[in-house]
């Protein structure tokens, strides 16, 4: 009764498709005429504008009133959650990418960087510090670069070990960086192997950003 209702014979579509937001796949609605933006997860649903369920989403209709669509949700109520586009369960660890590794818990996430975010200053041994991307690596590296000559090499192969105690210093974490969703927090610290001071970088997240009201298109 409710497809009788809904969906009309024959279809009539726009001539060219949608673009759709990262992350949100073109799919058949829900009288299998046209092709539209999946809803991702959280974003409003109904019997027309289907959940994405390549990402196992369904439209939830658990929590709202009577006459009124519902929320894309876990078919199993499990929470989520969305990063660039992508949805991640309860749980699961992640690499967004090779320089971080997060966890995806009650849908929130925690962030690690896998990347050592230090300063370099200069030495005798190594006068100019430089840091630079490898190719084939993930993480940039120092190298040391010589004045005359401009030879690089491994500032790790040179720097020396401490012979004496290091006396520990370091500052508090700086506020998160943004006021929702994933943003970063930095301190200074000589809590290294070289007791050598260098800044220091972290993922925060205080709360999730909430999602952005999708319009309806209009139904012809």
């Amino acid at each position: 009764q409710v497809c009788a209702q809904l969906c009309r014979r024959p279809c009539y579509c726009p001539w060219v498709p949608p673009r759709c937001p990262r992350g949100s796949p073109l799919v058949l609605d829900g009288c299998g005429c046209c092709k539209i933006c999946a809803r991702r997860l959280g974003e409003p649903c109904d019997f027309l504008h289907v959940c994405d369920q390549s990402q196992g989403l369904v439209c939830d209709y658990s929590s709202a009133s009577a006459g009124t669509g519902g929320t894309c949700n876990f078919e199993d109520d499990e929470e989520g959650c969305e990063v660039n586009g992508r949805v991640y369960r309860d749980g699961e660890v992640f690499q967004p990418s090779c320089k971080i590794q997060c966890h995806c818990l009650d849908g929130g996430f925690t962030c690690i960087p896998l990347c050592q975010e230090d300063v370099r200053l200069p030495t005798p041994d190594c006068p100019y510090p430089r840091r630079v991307e490898i190719p084939g690596k993930c993480c940039p590296e120092w190298i040391c670069e010589a004045q005359d000559q401009h030879l690089l090499r491994d500032a790790r192969a040179v720097s020396p070990l401490l012979s004496s105690p290091c006396q520990e210093w370091g500052t508090d974490w700086s506020a998160c960086s943004a006021t929702c969703g994933l943003g970063f927090a930095t301190r200074v610290s000589n809590q290294n192997r070289y007791c050598r001071l260098e800044t220091q970088r972290r993922l925060c997240m205080l709360r999730p950003c909430p999602a952005l009201p999708a319009a309806f298109p209009a139904v012809s």
